[in-house]
């Protein structure tokens, strides 16, 4: 009995010894496989090697992301080409990590790992990076395409006309919003394809509103011989007038009333026209030819009253604007410093 024991005890021993040897060359044949249920980027790799693991990252990571980028506003459309993206992951390093914990614990625990009794369950990450530069320039690229200051209602003068230009809405690109679903298009977040949204900007002066900005408004037709008052963008009065004589024009142009004055000093100006009167200063009276009132426009011209009515209708003044008396009191006190003046 005695020879017997050693006999199976020998052989349990040898059998033992066999077994532990198959056990260990097996893990060494798994040295550098990946365990079942070991993810990287939501990828299985579980029974696959290094090389094996990274070519099916690769392909199902960044391969749909190669693709461009785009963007649309209704028919305007962008693409960002996939090169100047430069997406890219460390799939290298990802996978080296996956390789390393399969490898973790002892042998029995490798053992059962690999015969798959005891599947790991670990999820490793793969960070995709890209140029956020270029997501940066994109955004500003639309921007630039589509954001659009809003307009003020105004006024378009002609010399016997006024026509309202209305208002119109502006509007500012969301590039917030925008790059954040970009950013989210290019890691696979999000659809390739983004809807751009944009915010509505509305002007100061509505169409509705320029009527106010104008109380009064004066045309001058020159060429008619004719001023025109509007009260609240509609015309209120029409006057004959007389106009600057050849060499000596009314200038053309928008100007503005730059001052008033009720029974005026006249500032002679230095022109040859003033002959002796030149440089001097003529007080209220019968000597000085602005009468009644004074209303500056641009560079020593402006309207004033005369007594010289038989020259209204005509080119007979040194630049001003010659009105009745009777008129250019009433007119003095329908209009205000600021009040513009469309001569043409």
């Amino acid at each position: 009995m005695g020879r017997k024991s050693v006999i199976i005890a020998t052989a349990a021993v040898f059998v033992a010894a066999l077994v532990a040897a198959g056990a260990y060359l097996y893990d060494r044949s798994q040295d550098g496989k990946i365990a079942n249920g070991v993810t990287v980027a939501g990828i299985d790799v579980g029974g696959m090697d290094a090389k094996e693991a990274e070519a099916k990252v690769r392909r199902e990571l960044l391969h749909p992301l190669e693709g461009p980028l785009r963007a649309t506003f209704r028919d305007q459309k962008w693409s960002l080409p996939a090169e100047r993206l430069k997406v890219r992951a460390n799939i290298e390093a990802a996978v080296a990590r996956a390789v390393h914990v399969s490898r973790e614990g002892d042998l029995p625990t490798r053992i059962g790992r690999y015969l798959g009794g005891n599947d790991l369950e670990v999820a490793i990450s793969a960070q995709v990076d890209y140029s956020r530069s270029a997501i940066n320039k994109f955004v500003r690229s639309i921007a630039d395409d589509l954001d659009r200051a809003p307009r003020d209602a105004s006024v378009d003068p002609t010399a016997d006309t006024l026509e309202v230009v209305a208002s119109q809405a502006g509007r500012k690109l969301r590039d917030v919003r925008l790059t954040d679903e970009l950013r989210a298009a290019v890691t696979g977040g999000g659809p390739r394809t983004v809807t751009v949204h944009v915010h509505k900007t509305t002007p100061e002066v509505t169409t509705e509103e320029v009527a106010a900005r104008y109380p009064s408004y004066l045309t001058l037709d020159r060429a008619n011989f004719t001023l025109r008052l509007f009260r609240n963008l509609e015309l209120t009065k029409t006057y004959t007038v007389a106009v600057g004589q050849e060499g000596l024009e009314t200038p053309e142009g928008t100007y503005a009333i730059q001052a008033m004055e009720e029974e005026p000093t006249w500032y002679v100006p230095e022109s040859d026209w003033a002959g002796d009167l030149a440089g001097q200063v003529i007080p209220p009276g019968p000597d000085n030819p602005i009468k009644a009132r004074w209303m500056a426009i641009f560079e020593g011209a402006g309207i004033h009253g005369t007594e010289e009515t038989a020259s209204l209708g005509s080119a007979a003044s040194h630049g001003c604007v010659r009105m009745s008396i009777p008129d250019v009191e009433e007119l003095y006190n329908e209009v205000e410093v600021g009040t513009p003046i469309f001569i043409g």
